[in-house]
């Protein structure tokens, strides 16, 4: 048998990689908020892995009813069959998501992209339903992201992902989205009246579609392209009214904010906003397996209930992901993980991470640190008292990224959060697990991986 690290240290790796210009180790093992490759080095995963692992590593429950699942049955088909763990686990996501959602249904997916990709399309079929055939339209947000299908592209603002495969897909409204740092309003009253003007623009753009427009979707909680930007006083409350009074659907893009990352059940609840639907990803399995969700209010479900959906994926309420989904579900309410994410706790793990991850701000180079419980963002500037960015060249967060890495602490790097092309921030999102010991350790290294960049960018 072949050596997997001398295969993947060859001059071509069999493995059709996201980047063909970096090698990559071999990661071998997990275990709580660490990861080791084949080499033996450690590293500690302060970005839950693209914010995906909340339980953290090696978690022996979730693997043995994995494998429970599998001996019991592997799979079937939805067309044929349902199962008792799509049936349970369906219940009992629906009560963690909470009255908005009594009477509802779950659809469940391999990930976030067909999450979205389902809801899209979910939201089409709910106005065909009910008599608009001519609401078709999904409006959203600039610098948002929310999957790669080209579906999922479409609704997307992330420039960068989307610059290529722009003739490939259907473009609708998209509306600005509040960035307190670099706010196009005025922000004097504590962002109150930009929420405003900002919820104003999704009305302009809801008139301007004639009638046409079937939903809009929206992260809570901005993900990787600005960086766990929270939403001002009053926005989302207002973005609800207005979608409500347009007839128009609203989305949750909770694939990286939902199962307790931000302190809530889902972020939503932190501005009691109701969504239409819900999706969800990334945490609802912890990175376990392959795992997805929409969430439909029984208004929806109810839209469609006499006829059929027209959508399905060959790999949809796979039994063995969603055996993990439940044991994940389980483990994170025994261990009250959703309360150690909440920053508001005193004395919480979300609460340590946020005020660690202040003490940055007196580099020179750090804008901005921002966010809500165990998702946060930082930001780099070239000048702070102009909020100017580093050159998109430079690759700032890339060059902080790889500091960190030898350093064996993973974070996630992002660019274009000012115009999609410049701007840099790192998301930081590690396991709830995380102890305050660990993340004063981490945020040493991270200090030490951007004194070290700035060095390098001089």
């Amino acid at each position: 048998m072949a050596d997997p690290t001398a295969l993947q240290n060859s001059a071509r790796s069999a493995v059709f990689r996201r980047s063909f210009n970096k090698t990559f180790p071999s990661a071998v093992r997990g275990e709580g908020v660490y990861v080791w490759d084949a080499e033996g080095k450690r590293y500690l995963d302060f970005s839950g892995c693209a914010a995906v692992n909340l339980i953290g590593h090696g978690v022996r429950e979730i693997s043995a009813a994995m494998a429970e699942q599998a001996r019991q049955l592997e799979f079937v088909h939805t067309s044929q069959f349902t199962t008792p763990i799509a049936e349970e686990y369906a219940q009992e996501l629906l009560e963690f998501a909470g009255e908005n959602f009594r009477g509802g249904a779950v659809y469940f997916t391999c990930g976030g992209s067909e999450s979205v990709e389902t809801a899209l399309k979910l939201a089409r079929q709910y106005q065909v339903e009910i008599g608009h055939s001519k609401r078709h339209q999904v409006l959203s947000r600039t610098q948002s992201y929310h999957g790669s299908t080209l579906g999922a592209l479409s609704v997307s603002g992330n420039k960068r992902r989307r610059e290529i495969y722009l003739p490939m897909v259907r473009e609708f409204a998209h509306v600005g989205i509040p960035y307190c740092y670099r706010c196009a309003y005025d922000c004097s009253d504590g962002c109150r009246n930009c929420g405003q003007e900002y919820a104003a623009e999704l009305e302009k753009a809801m008139e301007s579609a004639n009638g046409q427009a079937a939903a809009f979707i929206f992260e809570p909680v901005s993900g990787a392209t600005l960086g766990a930007v929270v939403p001002p006083p009053g926005y989302l409350q207002k973005v609800a009214e207005v979608c409500r009074r347009h007839g128009v659907l609203l989305i949750a893009d909770e694939v990286m904010t939902g199962m307790g990352r931000t302190g809530k059940n889902f972020a939503v609840e932190h501005w009691d906003v109701r969504p239409d639907i819900l999706v969800t990803a990334k945490g609802l399995s912890s990175g376990y397996a392959p795992l997805g969700a929409v969430i439909a209010t029984k208004k929806v479900v109810d839209a469609i209930a006499s006829g059929s959906f027209v959508h399905g994926f060959t790999y949809n309420a796979h039994p063995v992901s969603l055996a993990a989904g439940r044991a994940v579900l389980q483990f994170l309410q025994r261990e009250r993980l959703v309360e150690t994410a909440d920053s508001g706790r005193d004395g919480s793990v979300a609460a340590k991470l946020g005020g660690s991850l202040a003490t940055l701000l007196n580099l020179e180079v750090v804008g901005e640190v921002r966010g809500i419980g165990l998702l946060r963002g930082v930001e780099f500037v070239f000048d702070k008292q102009r909020k100017k960015p580093f050159a998109p060249e430079l690759n700032f967060a890339g060059r902080v990224t790889s500091a960190a890495f030898k350093r064996g602490l993973l974070v996630y790097p992002v660019q274009g959060s000012v115009d999609g092309v410049s701007g840099d921030h790192l998301l930081i999102a590690p396991p709830a697990v995380t102890t305050p010991e660990q993340i004063d350790g981490a945020v040493r290294q991270l200090r030490e991986a951007i004194e070290e960049a700035m060095a390098g960018a001089k």
